[in-house]
């Protein structure tokens, strides 16, 4: 049976026609880009249709058509519908995004922050970022419909404003979306650093094909972004995920967020290069991964350590949680095996068993890029889709 025949009543037709049309365009702003095939399973309307469909949106330039695979048609948005920007801010960093709907990235930029930098200062250049990313592209200021953005911090559910701890500091107090909107002239959507790094990698990384995700981000700052049955999971103040701020050693070194012994406190960037400043001097988790591969028995028993370490806490999760999959990423997520073996152990010996059997501790997939895309995906969740 066609799909947009008539079913009774004027007008009908060319009602069903319309909705059948924002089916097809929700799904491809969604996965990035589809074939005809794909996109007729998904959402149920026959390949007749769903080819229609597609003649009508591409000859209006909405949609482009490209030769994918075994010369199959697959279908995207086109940059004329419309594009969005990504913003991560880091304890040194800013790196900003441009993709379009398709989830094409067109142009980056990155610069390095200050760690006294004040939160206005910080916007200013990602503005200035953005500008010329945009001039990149050859594409229009106007061409922007929404930014997301990432901050190392909690942020509020209800105000949207930075809480404490962050590794930022300048930034607690400051309602970060409208003060970067104001900034930039765009709606603007923010969320913690490890939630964004979830989201993207649940849609193009090593989280793809899972529903129950974790999402350790493990560098200056210790971060969690959790997927709970296929989405993205922030607690009703938005603060769930926040695995650094666990206690390990209740008379420990006293953590930025004031409790004594936090996982952070252990396994962050600077508390791992601090072990071995004594032996070795000043390092950075780059240098320590590669000595210890090429055989520096002090910086592999450090990272052997490391892992142990949040091995406990995956456990913890593996636990209460029941993931399919944690996924190590940040600047220790670069150590691969050197972290991911020992992580593994600790689950194994202390998760429940049922659990820990089918748990996967897997390296993520997208880097140091995983926050600036998911605050690409996060902006095109917010936008409205083409009709």
């Amino acid at each position: 049976m066609d799909d947009t025949a008539g079913i009774g009543g004027p007008g009908s037709q060319s009602s069903l026609r319309e909705a059948n049309r924002r089916r097809v365009l929700h799904l491809l702003q969604s996965a990035g880009e589809l074939t005809q095939a794909d996109i007729s399973r998904q959402t149920g309307l026959s390949p007749a249709t769903v080819s229609n469909i597609a003649r009508e949106l591409t000859s209006e330039g909405v949609l482009a058509a490209t030769e994918g695979t075994g010369r199959r048609r697959v279908l995207r948005l086109s940059s004329s519908a419309g594009l969005v920007a990504g913003i991560d801010f880091g304890h040194t960093h800013v790196t900003v995004a441009i993709a379009d709907r398709a989830h094409q990235i067109l142009a980056i930029r990155k610069a390095t922050l200050d760690t006294d930098i004040s939160a206005e200062s910080s916007m200013d250049c990602a503005a200035r970022l953005l500008d010329d990313a945009v001039t990149e592209t050859g594409h229009e200021r106007s061409a922007i419909l929404a930014a997301g953005m990432g901050l190392p911090a909690p942020i509020e559910g209800s105000t949207g404003i930075v809480g404490a701890p962050s590794i930022l500091p300048g930034w607690v107090g400051i309602k970060a979306n409208q003060a970067m909107s104001e900034k930039l002239g765009l709606p603007v959507y923010v969320d913690n650093d490890a939630n964004l790094g979830v989201l993207a990698e649940h849609a193009w990384g090593a989280g793809r094909g899972a529903d129950n995700v974790a999402y350790l981000k493990l560098s200056q700052g210790v971060g969690c972004g959790l997927v709970i049955n296929g989405e993205l999971y922030r607690g009703p103040d938005g603060t769930a995920g926040e695995i650094g701020h666990t206690s390990m050693d209740e008379f420990g070194a006293v953590c930025r967020c004031g409790n004594r012994g936090c996982l952070e406190t252990l396994v962050a960037s600077r508390a791992v290069v601090q072990l071995l400043e004594p032996s070795r001097g000043p390092l950075t988790i780059a240098e320590v991964i590669r000595k210890a591969r090429e055989g520096d028995v002090a910086c592999s028993r450090v990272l052997t350590d490391t892992g142990r370490q949040v091995g406990v806490a995956a456990a913890n999760l593996c636990n209460l949680f029941n993931p399919e999959r944690i996924l190590i990423g940040g600047d220790l997520g670069g150590a691969g095996e050197l972290v991911l073996a020992p992580i593994r152990s600790v689950v194994q010996r202390s998760g429940i068993p049922t659990a820990a059997k089918r748990l996967e501790v897997v390296p993520a997939e997208l880097g140091s890029q995983a926050q600036v895309l998911g605050a690409i995906a996060f902006a095109l969740q917010h936008i409205p889709s083409v009709s």
